[in-house]
């Protein structure tokens, strides 16, 4: 029944102007403002970020952007003033931030809101 209809995720985030500047101006991306929230357009696909004033960060990954080279992105992101996360034991990352294990290679930085996101590098 819905496999016909188009979708798009969406998530919260505690101030919108921030969101903005954020998914815009450091990420780089084409943000529409409504009065409902921020529309984020991805290529083909959309998402939804909306106000939320009693916001939680999620504490899984909300948004992956897919990259031909994770290390030339995570030292373009870093330029902007975009931090990544560092982890220990079974998802250690090494000294820029990056986990390789065999797997995708990944990166994961936060949004002002702190909503968790990450730069992902595989094999294609």
């Amino acid at each position: 029944m819905l496999k016909s209809n188009k979708a798009f995720s969406s998530f919260s985030v505690d101030d919108l102007d921030r969101a903005q500047e954020f998914y815009g101006n450091k990420l780089g991306l084409n943000v529409k403002k409504s009065k409902e929230g921020l529309e984020l357009h991805l290529g083909d696909a959309d998402v939804f970020l909306y106000p939320k004033p009693n916001h939680t960060p999620a504490s899984f990954t909300v948004l992956n952007f897919l990259v031909d080279n994770i290390d030339t992105a995570v030292d373009e992101l870093r330029k902007t003033g975009i931090g990544f996360e560092k982890y220990e034991g079974s998802i250690k990352t090494d000294e820029k931030g990056i986990h390789r294990n065999g797997g995708p290679a990944i990166a994961w930085f936060k949004d002002p809101a702190g909503n968790i996101l990450s730069v992902l590098q595989t094999d294609r």
